[in-house]
C-alpha cells in the first residue's frame, strides 16, 4: 500500500551494503544509512569506481542489497519476491539515463505511452497520460515527431516524460546531461528544477560539479563508502 504520509521517506537505507561474491569477495557498497525525504532534490557524486552505479542499482531496485534493509515509500523491499519488486519499481520509480533509450521508429507520444504497456492502464488512457506528460515537459507540440527529428535536449525531455507518465514517487536520473551540449543541458536542468518545485522527489547521479550544485543536498561516494 502506498504511503502518502509526508513524514515517510521515499528512500530509507538501514545498513544497506552490497558485496559481490569472490573469490575474493568485493565490497561494492559499505554498510550505509540514508534518508531521502519526499520533495527533496538530492545529487550523488563520486569519482569513477566510487560505487555510484551500485548505489543507483540498489536505489532503483535493479539489484538487491546483500545486507541491511531498503524501504521505498515505507515498503521493505527486501521482504518482497522478485515479481513484486519489479512491480514496485515500475510504479514508484521513474528512470532517466544518459542515453535516451527511445525507440527510433516510434513517435514521442508512442515512446512515452509504451512505458505503461505492461500495466493495467487501458490503451486510450495511456495515450491521454502520455500526452499530458509531454505537455508537462514542454513537448506537447512535438508528440508526433520520431526521435531522429528531435534535438538531444528534446529527446531527453521525452525520456523524462516517459519516466513521469507512471506518476512515480521518485525520479532517478543517471548523468541526465551527459550526452547534451551546454544549452540543452541547461534546459534539462531547468526542467528538473521545475519538477522539483512542483513536489517531485529527484535524485541525480552525476560527475559534473555544476549539475551537483543544483541539488539541495549532495551525497558523496568514495571507494564504496557513502557520506550524506
Amino acid at each position: 500500500m502506498r504511503s502518502d504520509d509526508g513524514d515517510t521517506p521515499v528512500i530509507e537505507f538501514r545498513g544497506v551494503a552490497l558485496t559481490y561474491p569472490g573469490p575474493p569477495p568485493v565490497r561494492a557498497l559499505h554498510p550505509c544509512d540514508l534518508l531521502v525525504r519526499r520533495g527533496e532534490f538530492v545529487t550523488v557524486v563520486g569519482p569513477s569506481g566510487s560505487g555510484k552505479s551500485t548505489f543507483l542499482n540498489i536505489a532503483g531496485l535493479l539489484d538487491s542489497a546483500t545486507a541491511g534493509r531498503y524501504l521505498l515509500d515505507g515498503i521493505d523491499t527486501a521482504a518482497l519476491p522478485d515479481r513484486r519488486r519489479t512491480a514496485l519499481r515500475g510504479r514508484r520509480i521513474g528512470f532517466v539515463f544518459q542515453a535516451f533509450h527511445l525507440l527510433p521508429h516510434r513517435s514521442a507520444l508512442e515512446n512515452v505511452a509504451l512505458a505503461m504497456l505492461y500495466t493495467e492502464v487501458p490503451r486510450a488512457e495511456r495515450l491521454v497520460r502520455a500526452r499530458e506528460a509531454l505537455d508537462r515537459v514542454g513537448l506537447g507540440h512535438r508528440a508526433a515527431a520520431v526521435p531522429g527529428r528531435l534535438s538531444g535536449g528534446e529527446r531527453q525531455r521525452v525520456a523524462i516524460a516517459r519516466a513521469l507518465v507512471g506518476r512515480p514517487s521518485l525520479l532517478l536520473c543517471d548523468e541526465p546531461t551527459g550526452n547534451l551540449d551546454s544549452a540543452n543541458a541547461a534546459s534539462v536542468l531547468a526542467l528538473l528544477d521545475e519538477l522539483h518545485r512542483a513536489g517531485m522527489t529527484v535524485l541525480v547521479i552525476t560527475h559534473d560539479p555544476e549539475v551537483a550544485a543544483r541539488g539541495h543536498r549532495t551525497i558523496t561516494l568514495h571507494d564504496g563508502r557513502l557520506s550524506a
